[in-house]
């Protein structure tokens, strides 16, 4: 397709103007809402919520795991790849343990949500929002030269 024919294309759209977007191809009734009501099941919700702090189990497992591979590494003293492995070892172990509780935040977050349907898109969003502050990812650290 030739350039002009594509601007051609582009302002033949635009001087159609924006048409109205229709979910399920139902078309918006006055006031809103299509005729529709948004149902939510609450069992779903709160499974779903006790489903993701469940994951701290198993995190909890494979941190557990993680301490017991790192026990045999001993002095560390004169080997640079033994401190490398301890900054790896470090930066994964404080990254593990940040996504064993933002499952048991965000799974809290859930079940509240699913035992009263109450809060509002507003609030989950900020409660959100705070989840994500607190579990930032770690910043990357292997590979990096450092004092080289």
């Amino acid at each position: 397709m030739a350039w002009d024919e594509w601007e051609q294309l582009k302002a033949d759209a635009a001087a159609r103007g924006s048409t109205g977007m229709r979910l399920n191809h139902v078309p918006l009734e006055p006031g809103g809402g299509g005729g529709r009501d948004l149902k939510s099941d609450k069992k779903v919700w709160t499974q779903a919520g006790e489903d993701t702090k469940g994951l701290q189990d198993d995190v909890g497992k494979a941190l557990g795991k993680l301490d017991d591979g790192q026990s045999g590494l001993g002095e560390m003293s004169g080997v640079q790849s033994a401190a490398a492995q301890r900054e790896l070892y470090e930066s994964w172990k404080k990254y593990v343990t940040g996504v064993k509780g933002r499952c048991g935040e965000l799974g809290g977050l859930m079940e509240r949500s699913g035992h009263d349907l109450a809060m509002s898109d507003g609030e989950v969003q900020a409660e959100l929002e705070k989840i994500k502050a607190k579990y930032h990812d770690t910043e990357a650290v292997g590979g990096q030269a450092k004092d080289r």
